[in-house]
């Protein structure tokens, strides 16, 4: 591990003492180049994009938080990130972490939330009484997709394999496709929304059991080679996203949290350090993890 000196804050920031993080598939991604393009950093560069801890300093024009708040957050978006023991954080990307929530189970929450949040009502528009396709709905993003549409009244459609069935099922999954014996395309029909965190061929067939009057694909990897092509001269919508941190989101969350309606599934808990991230990174490439890998400090 580097050791870097303890990040300077903003006027509109608070220095987190950082108690827990999380793994995301953008981290490995990230260290791999493969996201060369879009964040063409220098070195060094501290990855991570979760945080859970308590705020040690604020900054001169901070109103609203103060030393010793528990919070949570998906900082913004730079190069020094929080794998570390501190980090900064603009006060508006915060959320109060819930007081029956553990700092593990706060950190698995920000990216993949709010991802799943926007995805559903920012983007998807979901409505209560519609239906939603969540694809890989066992993983980090779908644990908690299925969690926020069926508080807001949604049937819930999931992809997964036979081994995380009871798992779906307890977080409200009212049908769920065995994706190694079952073809979605065989079993559905007039979807309105889907969820797409699997990309490819997933994402090109998913069109075709979509309600053809208002049918949306909300996608977190990107836009297919054929998607296009599918969908020209027809109603279906689809749209690609890259998540906006967003502290209001969060704290809409937490408040579901603190209600006990929507909770963390934490694949494993790993201490900090150097062996751990390279565990941590091998378990989320495997895209087989069951929610999310969390980093305890």
């Amino acid at each position: 591990m580097a050791t870097l000196t303890i990040p300077e804050i903003g006027p509109k920031q608070v220095l987190v003492e950082v108690k827990a993080t999380s793994i995301n598939p953008i981290d490995w991604k990230l260290r791999e180049g493969y996201l060369k393009q879009m964040f063409d950093w220098q070195f060094p560069i501290v990855l991570g994009w979760d945080v859970a801890g308590v705020i040690i300093k604020v900054g001169t024009e901070v109103t609203d938080w103060k030393i010793g708040d528990e919070v949570f957050a998906r900082p913004d978006t730079t190069r020094k990130g929080t794998y570390a023991q501190f980090t900064a954080v603009d006060d508006n990307l915060l959320a109060h972490k819930p007081k029956n929530v553990s700092f593990e189970e706060a950190a698995a929450v920000p990216l993949a939330r709010e991802t799943a949040f926007q995805a559903l009502f920012t983007h998807g528009k979901l409505q209560s009484g519609e239906t939603v396709l969540i694809q890989a709905g066992s993983g980090g993003v779908g644990t908690y997709a299925i969690q926020l549409a069926k508080s807001f009244g949604a049937k819930v459609i999931i992809t997964t394999s036979e081994k995380h069935f009871d798992l779906v099922k307890d977080l409200g999954a009212d049908e769920i496709i065995d994706y190694r014996t079952e073809k979605i395309t065989d079993k559905l029909k007039d979807i309105d929304l889907v969820i797409d965190t699997l990309g490819g061929i997933n994402q090109e067939e998913a069109f075709s059991i979509m309600n053809p009057k208002t049918g949306r694909q909300i996608s977190i990897v990107g836009e297919s080679e054929n998607t296009k092509e599918i969908i020209k001269d027809t109603n279906l919508q689809f749209e690609s996203i890259w998540l906006q941190p967003n502290g209001d989101n969060l704290q809409k969350i937490a408040d579901l949290m603190t209600q006990n309606k929507v909770k963390s599934i934490i694949d494993s808990v790993l201490p900090f350090s150097k062996d751990s991230i390279v565990k941590a990174h091998q378990i989320s490439a495997t895209n087989h993890s069951t929610g999310k890998v969390v980093i305890k400090f």
